[in-house]
């Protein structure tokens, strides 16, 4: 519980964090995923990525996935298609997790689903202008990506904020939770970045309702990709619409203004309740 709206958002920044065992868990994990996959591939290197490797992950760790990139040697891009590759790390990766919960193939990725998180697993290759080739086994095509550049970036950006973009970050994404995972978290990391560019963050209150506030127009367009490669990203999950979208952000907008406003008169409780409707639970409570 807090007191003032500082430390209730103080709070909230905490609640979104995994925890320090959790985080082990994770690294000890991720790192005997890689080190099952270069057992049986030639693996030129592997790495992190996602919201894992751009410290954007949210609590509860369950519902979170680590995405853990492996480069394979050239030979295999001769001898795999994009289905044939994700069907071999599969393979590869029940031999050493047979009783795993589930392990898939997913689209660009083998999903291996643990008890307590899940892990993505997407094979690729250098590129030779830069970057690298992923498999879609749907589309049944290699695709262009490059995630080093979009941690390169948000990390960058939140260096220029001292440190608080990241957090703001995660606070949209725990309001995206509360809501059903309306929005896909990717854009909504990159959404929070761009409106925040050449903008002071005062306090996270006010950055959060400045999001909410600009996020109305915004969430009506996809952004595109950081990397270059000419591909956008979709903001729309759950929610079916753009109307509904916009709907989204203009409810939680109006009562962070509501928030707000109690916070100017002195009604500090009502104005926690306001946060709470956008955050949830993992807004404290007041006291």
């Amino acid at each position: 519980m807090a007191k003032t709206i500082i430390a209730g958002f103080e709070q909230l920044r905490a609640n979104l964090e995994i925890t320090g065992l959790q985080a082990s868990t994770v690294s000890i994990r991720q790192t005997n995923v890689r080190a099952a996959v270069e057992q049986r591939l030639t693996v030129l290197t592997s790495f992190l990525s996602g919201s894992y490797r751009r410290s954007t992950m949210i609590a509860p760790l369950k519902s979170s996935d680590v995405d853990v990139f492996v480069i394979l040697d050239p030979e295999y891009f001769k001898t795999f298609t994009p289905a044939g590759l994700l069907d071999k790390v599969r393979t590869v990766l029940l031999e050493t997790y047979p009783n795993t919960p589930k392990i898939s193939r997913n689209g660009q990725a083998v999903t291996i689903i643990f008890t307590d998180f899940t892990v993505d697993v997407v094979p690729g290759f250098h590129r030779k202008d830069g970057g690298y080739l992923i498999p879609d086994s749907i589309g049944g095509v290699w695709l262009s990506t490059d995630p080093t550049v979009h941690d390169s970036k948000l990390s960058e950006a939140n260096g220029l904020h001292e440190g608080d973009l990241v957090p703001l970050v995660k606070m949209v994404k725990g309001w995206n939770k509360i809501i059903n995972d309306a929005f896909v978290g990717f854009y909504l990391e990159l959404m929070t970045q761009d409106i925040l560019n050449r903008v002071t963050i005062s306090n996270f209150s006010s950055g959060v309702r400045f999001i909410f506030d600009k996020g109305r127009e915004r969430i009506r367009y996809k952004i595109a990709d950081p990397a270059g490669f000419g591909g956008s990203i979709n903001p729309l999950n759950t929610v079916g619409t753009v109307e509904d979208a916009v709907s989204r952000f203009s409810t939680a907008y109006d009562r962070a203004i509501k928030a707000e406003a109690f916070e100017s008169n002195g009604r500090i409780e009502a104005a926690f309740g306001e946060w709470k409707k956008i955050f949830g639970d993992y807004f404290p409570a007041y006291g």
